[in-house]
């Protein structure tokens, strides 16, 4: 059997690492027609994705790479510290949630499967493919195409392949947030090591923690309607943070602010798969940033897609059987980060609202096991 996965972010080549794991080859395109090493700001992988990246034995650099943030700790805009809450539980060795570069975590995955003997080719974006009833054929926009046994669609949040699956699909929504991010080393800006510290400020949201080596990473969220672009993002993001009791406004300062990226998420996908084609990741079930778990979920999905392609009689059991498992869980997680982001972008009275409630929440989750649904999940293969 061959598998072809179109799109090399984080879930391709997980997907084609874990489906060689079962005996199937998978060959990668990508769209683009350079890789995405120096692409994207930082996410987080959080306990339940490392855990999917140690089955498929890929986790060790991922965890050299990045920085272990096990904590978060929220404040309101007016430096009220409003409570604690993990960031993962730890796995049964220690481990914990690890923050890295998207490039670095792209460059991980790719090289350890092309180290594996799969073939990733670039400058390849699929326009259309064609279904027999023994094989499927993708064709590419330079002319060229390729056949296999399955269609397997890792191309993210705006999918082409969704679109040309299901032309009813729903599209990509947007949530209200531009995402910005960046990475400073100032001996002004200080913290404890390791520890997220997530500021609700009057008019954005920011983030940020510091590293061993001193850098501190920082993101913000601001609200704004979509398209909205002003002459210089710089000075908006500074605006917005002035007047909020912390570093927020004078670290944005002596940053550069390359990319303004707008956040999108997914309502539910009715059409998973169809035939011989299946999506996966964020082409099934995108999710904002807001849960640091969209790559995770892709590399889950790699684990379930493989186990039930290896244990059901064909291709079409194995993507019911695939959908079955991975659609209530994806979902809920997708649904979760919508009222994480929905609450960055309080006005006025859900602002002070939310202020007096969060405290109470947190306080109520705080006890470890409390998103042991999200964190403790494990995927054997």
């Amino acid at each position: 059997m061959k598998a072809l996965i179109i799109g090399c972010g984080i879930g391709g080549p997980a997907t084609a690492m874990a489906l060689q794991r079962v005996g199937i080859d998978a060959e990668i395109f990508e769209a683009y027609d350079v890789t995405a090493d120096n692409v994207g700001s930082f996410l987080n992988v959080a306990s339940n994705g490392l855990d999917a990246l140690r089955t498929l034995g890929a986790h060790k650099e991922v965890l050299t790479a990045g920085i272990p943030t096990p904590r978060m700790v929220m404040w309101s805009g007016t430096g009220k510290r409003l409570g604690e809450v993990a960031n993962g539980l730890a796995l049964d060795d220690g481990t914990v949630s690890h923050t890295i570069q998207r490039s670095d975590l792209y460059r991980i995955v790719r090289d350890e499967a092309v180290r594996r003997g799969i073939t990733v080719s670039y400058g390849k974006r699929m326009v259309a493919y064609q279904e027999t009833s023994s094989s499927v054929t993708a064709r590419f926009e330079d002319g060229t195409e390729a056949t296999g046994d399955l269609l397997i669609a890792a191309d993210g949040v705006h999918s082409r392949t969704r679109a040309l699956l299901d032309p009813a699909a729903p599209a990509p929504r947007y949530s209200g947030l531009y995402s910005f991010g960046g990475i400073v080393k100032d001996a002004d800006f200080t913290g404890e090591v390791g520890v997220y510290n997530m500021i609700f400020g009057k008019r954005a949201f920011f983030g940020y923690t510091v590293a061993a080596s001193g850098e501190t990473w920082w993101f913000a969220n601001l609200p704004r309607e979509l398209g909205d672009v002003p002459a210089d993002w710089k000075a908006t993001l500074i605006e917005a943070f002035s007047g909020d009791d912390n570093f927020a406004a004078e670290l944005i300062r002596r940053s550069s602010i390359d990319l303004a990226l707008p956040i999108h998420d997914l309502p539910p996908v009715p059409t998973w798969h169809r035939g011989r084609v299946l999506l996966t990741g964020d082409a099934a079930h995108a999710t904002s940033p807001s849960s640091g778990q969209g790559g995770s979920m892709a590399i889950e999905d790699a684990l379930v897609l493989a186990a039930a392609l290896r244990d059901e009689a064909d291709h079409e059991a194995a993507f019911a059987c695939y959908e079955r498992q991975r659609r209530e869980r994806v979902e809920r997680v997708v649904a979760w980060s919508r009222k994480i982001s929905n609450s960055k972008a309080a006005g006025p009275v859900a602002r002070v609202f939310r202020d007096l409630m969060l405290p109470i929440f947190l306080k109520k989750s705080a006890g470890d096991e409390s998103l042991a649904w999200m964190y403790r999940h494990h995927i054997a293969l």
